[in-house]
């Protein structure tokens, strides 16, 4: 009598249970949750709302500081004076007489100004800073970096007083080296020149040997072992990787020598005609009174070359970032 055996069910369709390589499956593990979008989102908002609190005081102080300021400078550069005859309305009669006669002669001269001693300053004061940058003694350019920030910063009365009694009329060095039978003047255009390198060359030191410790020595060696010469060097290497940071420094002289008022006025009064001059005697009514709105429309004018001098900088700043970092 045959025994029937029970009949075992097939096996499941499917995968085995056996993983490819002989060995029992690893049990698989649950899939992470998705992140919440709305969750996500407030993680990446909070940096920037804190950002944004941060630098909240700093905007507020700009507005303040300079955004009422400049308007103040626009709406009333284009307005009439409070007394005048038809009462206060706007009008482009400011502007227009601030280019024109004895303003635009200021305006003039404190360009020609402005220009000169800030292109002296960067011929004068880049190789100063590129002997401090290459010297070998930690304490010499120490000291003329130090000294730098000073007299960068050295201006107004106390500076006119300095060269009054140094180089004036009956100054130490003027009579000493007899300097008035060669025809020199302190208060003159000449004179006021000198007096503003007094402050511009360090400011151009302090300004362009971060970009002279920026130069790397591979580049000049690179040079030599192709055969140029120092000055080949400068000429096509330095120069033009240097360019936008002179350039960046004759705009921060320009813009230095452009708006400087205490020393000029104290040194040479009316005899040079400057703007910023010009500015004062119409603010204070020495000439005429009721020119207030003028003097607006007078720094208006300053505001719009700054402006346009700077438009020229941006371009070649941003094109040497590049290689200066």
């Amino acid at each position: 009598m045959t025994t029937a055996r029970a009949a075992t069910p097939p096996p499941a369709a499917g995968p085995s249970p056996e993983g490819a390589g002989g060995g029992p499956a690893a049990a698989s593990a649950p899939a992470p949750a998705p992140a919440s979008p709305v969750r996500a989102g407030a993680v990446r908002r909070r940096p920037r709302a804190a950002g944004w609190l941060a630098v909240a005081p700093l905007i507020v102080f700009v507005a303040v500081v300079f955004g009422l300021p400049a308007f103040a400078i626009v709406t009333g550069a284009f307005k009439t004076a409070p007394g005048a005859p038809e009462g206060v309305h706007w009008t482009t009669g400011n502007v227009s007489q601030s280019v024109q006669g004895a303003y635009l002669t200021a305006l003039w001269g404190s360009v020609k100004l402005s220009a000169l001693t800030a292109a002296l300053g960067v011929l004068l004061g880049l190789p100063l800073a590129h002997a401090v940058v290459t010297s070998r003694f930690r304490a010499l350019r120490e000291a003329v970096l130090a000294a730098s920030g000073v007299l960068a910063n050295f201006g107004g009365v106390p500076l006119a007083f300095a060269f009054v009694a140094t180089l004036g009329n009956s100054g130490e060095l003027t009579r000493g080296l007899d300097l008035t039978r060669h025809g020199w003047s302190l208060y003159s255009f000449s004179g006021l020149t000198v007096v503003y390198l007094y402050f511009l060359v360090p400011l151009m030191v302090l300004t362009i040997t971060p970009a002279l410790e920026g130069l790397r020595v591979q580049w000049r060696e690179a040079a030599q072992n192709s055969g140029a010469t120092t000055r080949q060097y400068w000429t096509h290497v330095a120069l033009p990787i240097l360019a936008p940071s002179l350039a960046g420094g004759f705009v921060l002289l320009f813009g230095s020598a452009f708006a400087a008022y205490a020393t000029a006025a104290a040194i040479v009064g009316s005899s040079v005609p400057l703007i910023t001059l010009q500015i004062a005697n119409a603010l204070s009514g020495n000439v005429l009174a009721g020119q207030g709105n003028v003097a607006l429309a007078l720094s208006l004018d300053m505001i719009v070359i700054a402006g346009l001098v700077m438009a020229v900088y941006l371009p070649l700043q941003r094109r040497s970032a590049r290689w200066l970092r």
